[in-house]
């Protein structure tokens, strides 16, 4: 079986999801109108649902599934997505229009703060005022990885150590989350939020539009500082001109000529390795430990 096999096998895991969909659907839809309507596009288009998926292998095995932690998370993610896009201007989102660039840039402001607000609301019903301050940190931290991202855009002497404070901050943190709000090792989700992060911006640099939902090059066009394109702008000048908001033509095929990408894969794989040792006693642990592996091996 492969990491993503064994990690999808997990007994009850399915059920899970299942029920976590239909508890969006519910959040999304339960005050009718324009922010609800892009709310639910938003959800159409889908997702790995990794977040809720996490929250769950996280529990204990003598637990209920913690359905409401795997919708607040989700919702959280949807609303940074959409946030994501209208700053980045990204028309498009897993291979269909972004919400802003199919309904207005307002309809995408309000949206999002619509889906920040139903994550909240659900972890709130539950009473656990604790669970609510593990979200509202996490939330913190998206919003100050955001604005790393801003400060470092076209900045190619940004260093490694600044880039993985942002992936520390805008995918760890919610990763985090998500173990904790589970019940499992916060430290796990934050070291395999990075390695995941990394991946990603890997593959930005060499995935197809029909697997990735993105077009290629988009952090290279954008000025986004990624490992990859940091690591290729130390040895070649065209990748550094680019990644400055210079011309970026051809740029993108010396990135992989630097040696940058496969550079960039160790240092996912250290981050998976560094998750994996978290896990003693975990009682999915390997569903867990195969995640490690499936986030850095993935083609989308």
């Amino acid at each position: 079986m492969t990491a993503l096999e064994v990690v999808r096998a997990a007994a009850g895991l399915d059920s899970y999801l299942d029920h976590v969909e239909e508890r969006l659907s519910e959040a999304v839809s339960v005050y009718p109108g324009l922010v609800a309507d892009v709310g639910d596009d938003a959800l159409a288009a889908g997702g790995k649902r990794l977040r809720p998926a996490l929250a769950f292998l996280s529990s204990s095995l003598d637990d209920a599934p913690p359905i409401a932690a795997g919708v607040a998370v989700e919702l959280v993610h949807m609303a940074t997505l959409v946030h994501d896009d209208l700053i980045d201007g990204a028309a498009v989102r897993r291979g269909r229009a972004s919400v802003w660039s199919e309904h207005g840039t307002g309809a995408a402001k309000a949206a999002g703060d619509y889906l920040f607000a139903r994550a909240f609301s659900v972890l709130a019903d539950g009473g656990d005022a604790e669970a609510v301050s593990v979200l509202a940190r996490a939330a913190l931290g998206l919003a100050r990885g955001e604005a790393l991202q801003r400060q470092q855009r076209h900045d190619p002497d940004t260093t490694v150590e600044a880039y993985l404070e942002r992936c520390a901050l805008k995918t760890g943190k919610l990763f985090e989350a998500a173990c904790v709000l589970g019940g499992g090792n916060g430290e796990y989700g934050r070291l395999l939020g990075i390695a995941f992060q990394i991946a990603d911006d890997v593959l930005d640099c060499t995935g197809e539009t029909i697997e990735t939902g993105k077009v290629p090059g988009t952090d290279l066009r954008d000025g986004t500082p990624t490992l990859p394109l940091l690591l290729a702008a130390q040895d070649d000048p065209v990748v550094r001109e680019a990644l400055a908001g210079g011309p970026n033509e051809g740029a993108l095929v010396r990135v992989a000529a630097t040696g940058a990408l496969d550079r960039s894969r160790e240092l996912a794989l250290d981050y998976a390795f560094q998750a994996r040792a978290c896990l003693d006693g975990a009682g999915r642990r390997d569903e867990l430990e195969a995640l490690t592996r499936a986030v850095v091996e993935r083609s989308s």
